[in-house]
């Protein structure tokens, strides 16, 4: 499962793949189709003569060391894919790709030399992979190309309102996480039993996740798992040094690759051009093809057909000369016709999640009245002689180690006091009274997006992010300094329930693979303290590193930074700014938006073919460039697929993580080198017809 920009789920993971090939290598496909041996339908039993660690023999030192440096690796890719774009795969294969390959490896290097004393084990890979995604979340919760950068001066100065700003510093920023991450965690500590055990919940990421692990520890999925990541490793320095080879090419701005008019002037005006970017092919492999397509048809509605119709009305619907970059001219359509179609489409899937949570919820609590039993926190759940071997064994090991309630509440509340406290001193605008109300609230919201996740796969977390930015915004006003009060508590409310659907996520894999309540809560923790420390880190570098960040011309435009700014400056001005029939026409998206989730969810399986406006409202803002690699990608898996589904089922994931993974990491020497004031030899330039009037006159332009 994977993020957009706004911070709900849209992509859907493949972890299928590895079951599939792991079924093939064991002979089992009967006419085409695979079907389970009957005493192979059991996981469990193919475990039970493992002895199942304490917990605290699965938090080890060797765990933590891995996910330290894979929590290093991630933050840089999730940072830059935050700050160019906004779409982020999951990144779930390749961390438990890669730990599970460098534990494996280190024991398998201990155990020949007779010095292992602990076994690698399918908990301990459940624990590096939490603290992974933990750690690496926070660099999208972190708000870093969203609420947090849209509160500096840079993006104040793109909007409508320039005088609330607060430039980033690490101190602030590092101090803001951490009383502010932690909350979610222990808001839904008390209701691990009743959402897995009482409720059932799917979760479907956090099975899927479950599945890969239990693979990866069989002698069948060890061998796969090797191959992946061979085959990860391969295309990741594929990756790595083709970033390498393109800076050369870009000593200034529209130069290299990256600026290759591929399909002809015209079309680069309006940014549609192949740039080259590897990470963005890797998006595509891993994006469901619906995704890609819904980027591409938004950015040929966009910027083939709508902005340049609107530029004919210069002088009319707005002032002439004002630039591309002014929200009173195009850039304002831009804008906010994007956020109308965020909102329109945030808002339908806000109240279908709400509505699956209490229906479903109502429909348990019937269920369990029926059997005169209420789901209780810490209440230990009957046996049943109906449940299956594994889930005898899972539910037994899930309740052993128990988790106090009390111990949730208090931390629960003195992080609450300690965060009511402290914010009003980072962002003065937030007055303690603001804060009391979210972290009232913040508990029952926390609540429905982790079951609504449990139900549908999606988390909510930006919903409520910019349910927040609106109310609190609204509730300070202009003169109180509404656009910051709102971002900040846009960033408080959307950590807690980011955060509190992701535990409980990781607590259904821990279920799954027999790993400790205990364990999995220690391990999201710590890769929560990691996070709040290496992902600020990690944006300072690029902050420091690239003076234009945050320009719509820039490598790195964090687009969502000027929409979430303008959402706020919405809640506190009103719309009396914008230009002339923006409005309208936002109306019109908004509700276009609606309709076509309507459509969609009305037509059941046929609707996975309608696009999905919060993926065309992307390239509104920033163009489609990004979308022709993706589909590139999508192209790829496509043609891969005919030739051999198998093999490309088990191992496009790996290559789309290393194409990903190699791509992203080329940004950390690329910024030392930039901070070392070290520019690259060449500029290539492609576009300068005083420069290049052979290759101008070559594209017939």
């Amino acid at each position: 499962m994977a993020q957009n920009g706004s911070g709900d789920r849209v992509v859907e993971n493949g972890f299928e793949s590895v079951e599939h090939v792991d079924e093939l290598d064991r002979g089992l496909s009967q006419k085409g189709s695979i079907k389970l041996k009957e005493e192979e339908v059991s996981v469990e039993r193919v475990f039970q003569h493992l002895l199942v660690p304490s917990w605290r023999n699965q938090l080890t030192r060797r765990a933590f060391a891995v996910s330290f440096v894979l929590s290093i690796l991630f933050s840089f890719i999730v940072m830059k894919l935050n700050l160019t774009t906004g779409i982020i795969p999951s990144l779930n294969v390749s961390a438990g790709l890669l730990g599970f390959f460098f534990v494996k490896t280190w024991t398998k290097f201990l155990e020949k030399s007779g010095m292992l004393r602990q076994p690698f084990t399918r908990q301990e890979n459940t624990v590096i992979q939490t603290c992974v995604v933990a750690s690496s979340g926070i660099a999208f919760s972190g708000g870093f190309g969203s609420y947090l950068f849209g509160m500096s001066e840079e993006i104040a100065n793109q909007s409508t309102d320039t005088s609330d700003f607060k430039d980033p510093s690490l101190g602030w920023i590092i101090a803001f996480l951490f009383v502010v991450s932690f909350l979610g965690l222990f808001s839904v500590v008390p209701l691990r039993k009743i959402m897995i055990i009482d409720f059932k919940l799917t979760y479907p990421s956090g099975t899927a996740t479950a599945h890969l692990i239990n693979s990866f520890h069989t002698p069948q999925g060890a061998k796969l798992a090797k191959k992946q990541v061979k085959m990860l490793g391969k295309f990741f320095s594929m990756s790595f040094l083709w970033g390498f080879f393109q800076w050369f090419y870009t000593a200034t701005d529209q130069c290299g690759f990256q600026a290759f008019p591929s399909l002809g002037l015209k079309a680069y005006e309006n940014r549609f051009y192949f740039d080259f970017s590897a990470i963005y092919v890797g998006v595509g492999m891993i994006c469901p093809y619906i995704i890609n397509i819904s980027v591409l048809l938004g950015g040929i509605l966009s910027w083939g057909i709508m902005w340049p119709l609107i530029k004919t009305n210069e002088g009319h619907w707005y002032e002439k000369g004002l630039g591309e970059s002014n929200l009173h001219g195009i850039q304002g359509y831009r804008v906010f016709i994007a956020i109308a179609l965020l909102l329109g489409d945030g808002l339908y899937n806000f109240v279908k999640v709400i509505t699956h949570t209490l229906w479903g919820l109502y429909h348990q609590i019937q269920e369990r009245k029926r059997e005169n039993v209420l789901p209780v926190a810490d209440q230990d759940s009957p046996s049943s002689p109906e449940l299956s071997y594994d889930d005898r064994r899972r539910t037994q090991l899930f309740l052993k180690d128990q988790i106090p309630t009390w111990f949730a509440v208090a931390g629960y509340v003195a992080i609450a006091a300690i965060s009511t406290a402290t914010l009003p001193h980072i962002f003065h605008q937030l007055k303690w009274y603001y804060i009391i109300v979210i972290y009232l609230v913040a508990p029952t919201l926390a609540f429905c997006n982790a079951y609504g996740c449990g139900l549908t796969d999606w988390s909510l977390a930006s919903t409520y992010g910019k349910l927040a930015i609106f109310t609190i915004g609204a509730w300070a006003g202009a003169t109180q300094g509404g656009v910051l009060a709102g971002l900040a508590a846009c960033g408080v409310m959307m950590n807690i329930v980011s955060t509190a659907s992701d535990l409980m996520q990781d607590f259904k894999t821990g279920y799954l693979t027999l790993a400790s309540p205990r364990s999995m809560f220690v391990s999201q923790l710590i890769g929560t303290t990691m996070g709040c420390v290496i992902s600020p880190s990690v944006f300072w570098i690029f902050y420091k590193a690239f003076p234009d960040l945050g320009k719509s011309t820039s490598e790195y435009p964090a687009p969502y930074a000027i929409i979430y700014r303008n959402m706020a400056i919405l809640g506190v001005q009103g719309f009396g700014s914008l230009p002339k029939n923006c409005l309208l026409l936002c109306y019109i998206f908004f509700a276009a938006a609606v309709i076509i989730n309507l459509f969609k969810d009305f037509l059941g399986k046929k609707g996975k073919f309608v696009p999905l406006p919060m993926a065309m409202a992307i390239p509104f803002y920033i163009g489609p460039y990004f979308a022709i690699d993706m589909c590139v990608g999508s192209l790829i898996l496509y043609v891969w697929e005919r030739i051999n589904k198998a093999k490309a089922d088990a191992f496009a994931p790996a290559v789309a993580s290393g194409l990903i993974c190699g791509d992203g990491i080329w940004t950390l020497p690329a910024s030392i080198l930039a901070l070392a004031g070290v520019k690259p030899p060449i500029c290539m330039k492609f576009l300068s017809r005083a420069t290049n009037v052979k290759v101008d006159t070559f594209l017939g332009s």
